[in-house]
């Protein structure tokens, strides 16, 4: 006697999703994420060149500490990252394939990996040196604020949580801006270079609260990320990438407004 079909077994007659509602559903994965963090980013750059602090002498806090007592610091810290990956489940489940792996359309198919990471390191070497040049560059002429990416106090648990803080947001951008929006533009119609200038457009945005250099450097960081890409097809080199860039900013600011702080350290 044979067993009857599963739901899950049976195939998928459904129809191909409208235009609208594709377009409401990118509108949803945003709004959880990215594209409200764009929102509240130009209401703080709003903010600040409002503000009678002039903007060289403002801080921003990339990880701050959530609570003065460290257990629940340490609780608040993992439960944000936690939550903040949401997002990311969600684009993964929308773009999950029956058959195996699951997700092939974004290259993700457990082959290639020590090549893809190979990549990922040369893009931290094309992306991180020139844009901790324009940081530089824009807090000298007084056009960013001063970043303070590890604003965590110093707890046995700091570097670990800081480094799943750079975690959380390479895989939050990167499956969000490459691997889900340029499947669901495709399916649009749009036009790969539409795709690539209007998602680097979006990274540039949420970071607007930093001043217009970080908007500068993440439209270029965008651009060259959108255009590889649109070539290759494969999310890993930018996950790595992305990830390395932000554990070496989390990590290694400490270190280096110590060392010159003329540079790094922030405004008294």
């Amino acid at each position: 006697m044979t067993r009857p079909q599963a739901p899950w077994d049976l195939p998928d007659l459904s129809p191909a999703p409208s235009r609208a509602r594709l377009w409401v559903e990118i509108a949803i994965v945003l709004a959880l994420g990215l594209g409200q963090s764009a929102v509240y980013a130009i209401v703080q750059l709003a903010y600040r060149l409002t503000d009678e602090v002039p903007l060289a002498e403002q801080v921003a806090k990339l990880n701050p500490s959530r609570s003065d007592r460290e257990i629940f610091d340490l609780i608040y810290q993992v439960l944000a990252i936690g939550f903040s990956l949401v997002p990311v489940l969600l684009v993964c489940f929308l773009l999950w394939q029956s058959g195996r792996p699951h997700l092939a359309r974004l290259g993700l198919d457990g082959t290639g990996v020590a090549k893809d990471a190979g990549r990922g390191v040369l893009l931290v070497l094309a992306i991180g040196i020139p844009g901790l040049g324009l940081y530089l560059a824009g807090r000298a002429l007084g056009l960013t604020v001063a970043i303070d990416p590890a604003g965590i106090d110093a707890y046995w648990w700091t570097v670990p949580v800081l480094l799943l803080a750079a975690a959380r947001a390479s895989l939050q951008e990167e499956f969000v801006l490459l691997g889900y929006l340029f499947t669901r533009l495709r399916q649009l119609g749009w036009s790969p270079w539409t795709i690539i200038v209007s998602t680097s457009v979006l990274r540039a945005s949420y970071h607007l609260y930093q001043g217009y250099p970080a908007f500068i450097g993440n439209l270029a960081m965008g651009l060259l990320f959108g255009w590889l890409y649109q070539r290759t097809g494969r999310l890993m080199p930018f996950l790595v990438a992305h990830f390395v860039i932000d554990a070496a900013a989390f990590v290694g600011y400490p270190w280096a407004a110590g060392t010159w702080p003329e540079l790094f350290g922030l405004p008294g």
